[in-house]
């Protein structure tokens, strides 16, 4: 149909609506929620958020203040508390001490954010105000920098496990002081898009904290996996940050959009953002002892996404949670191993979360003779991308419906195609 459908006496109705749904609409799609997609980072979503994002959509409120919905900003107050708890973060993040928590739409909004409030921190001068991160970052981090109008961002090179390099990122924040630049912030990231990797937090932290520097933490996919003991060593150094972002949008049953994002002092990031225009005022906000979550995001209107947060933790609870992200390592640990054994398949880097990468040893030729293969067949979906020049295929664990024998099954077709 290539026309808007005319005006009509009563609404059409609504199953007649949806007949068209799946020749219109579902054949044209990728299936990210299919048990066989392994492609990019899971997008996951479970019954219990679905419910809780379509009872958000019909309450309709607008929680751009606690004023314009007081239940809207508590159980989000609340919910990114639980979460906070229930990834052992360090107390400060939490709106009983000095910080907070808040649902962005995306990590890429939370490091914009960050980006800002460093922007407004800056060390006092007039030289160039420069940002740093590794050059294995998420290209969300380019982007901040240039909407935030930091003058420079440097891209620190990495070591054999695609880190960034802490020696280099010191190096570099002395040469700009000698300068006469501002350094003001360093983006790290735990469990890189690419690979997994996890920047040394504790390492950067220390030279952001001699320098005056503002350190938010991405860890977007990988930050969940604190929900589990064994994995809370990637929470090492969260002391010394000013943010951290994390997306149960990604792996923890809760669908797009909702990340969530905590800061260690939040009258930091008020202060950077917050305008009060006459028409915002009420008694509420000039008391003081509210959250007006309209000043610690870019827009001014937000929707209830912690509902749907809210209906994931109570339905499934932290156990719950912690067996849904548990498993998935599990699985991909066992994939990893299988790859080890192989003759001519190579791991890239260790399997720390759900994601395994691989390359075939003949080659990129090889290598992109899997993907096309695997891709081919409709049966599984994977990713690919470059670590030193060459080609390398990623898996990535994560989705509601995936099982031990999805993946075995992929296994199958990886090792048929190579």
């Amino acid at each position: 149909m290539r026309c808007p459908p005319t005006r009509r006496p009563a609404p059409r109705p609504f199953d007649e609506v949806l007949t068209e749904l799946e020749p219109v609409l579902t054949t044209g799609l990728t299936h990210w929620q299919s048990p066989r997609f392994f492609g990019y980072f899971p997008a996951s979503i479970s019954p219990p958020a679905v419910l809780g994002d379509l009872l958000s959509s019909g309450l309709g409120v607008q929680g751009m203040l606690w004023a314009t919905s007081p239940a809207c900003t508590e159980v989000e107050t609340l919910v990114l508390d639980w979460l906070a708890e229930m990834l052992a973060l360090p107390p400060e993040f939490t709106s009983n001490a000095s910080g907070g928590g808040v649902i962005q739409d995306s990590a890429s909004s939370s490091t914009l954010v960050a980006t800002v409030a460093a922007r407004h921190w800056a060390p006092p001068g007039e030289g160039e105000v420069v940002a740093y991160t590794s050059a294995e970052a998420h290209s969300s981090v380019e982007k901040a920098a240039r909407v935030a109008g930091i003058g420079s961002l440097r891209k620190i090179p990495v070591d054999d496990q695609q880190a960034m390099r802490a020696d280099l990122f010191e190096r570099a924040v002395e040469e700009d002081l000698a300068a006469g630049r501002r350094p003001a912030l360093c983006v790290a990231t735990v469990g890189t898009t690419s690979t997994g990797a996890v920047d040394p937090v504790p390492a950067l932290g220390q030279v952001c904290r001699r320098n005056g520097m503002w350190l938010h933490v991405d860890a977007a996919y990988a930050g969940v996996a604190a929900l589990l003991p064994e994995k809370r060593w990637i929470n090492h150094g969260l002391e010394l940050a000013d943010s951290y972002c994390t997306n149960p949008h990604k792996w923890l049953l809760t669908n797009f959009d909702c990340s969530a994002f905590w800061v260690a002092d939040r009258t930091k990031l008020t202060e950077a953002l917050s305008v009060t225009p006459p028409y915002l005022r009420n008694a509420a906000s000039e008391s003081g002892r509210v959250i007006d979550y309209r000043d610690w995001q870019i827009p001014l209107g937000r929707r209830f996404r912690a509902l749907k947060l809210w209906f994931v933790i109570n339905c499934y609870g932290v156990d719950g949670l912690k067996l849904h992200v548990r498993r998935h390592i599990e699985w991909a640990e066992e994939l990893g191993r299988r790859i080890q054994a192989h003759p001519r398949l190579r791991l890239v880097r260790p399997v720390d979360f759900g994601l395994v990468c691989f390359e075939h040893g003949d080659g990129d030729q090889a290598t992109a003779r899997i993907l096309e293969v695997v891709n081919g067949s409709g049966r599984a979906l994977l990713t690919s991308t470059r670590v030193e020049g060459r080609l390398v295929a990623r898996v990535a664990l994560g989705g509601w419906l995936t099982s031990r024998r999805h993946v075995e099954e992929l296994w199958e077709s990886i090792e048929g195609a190579a």
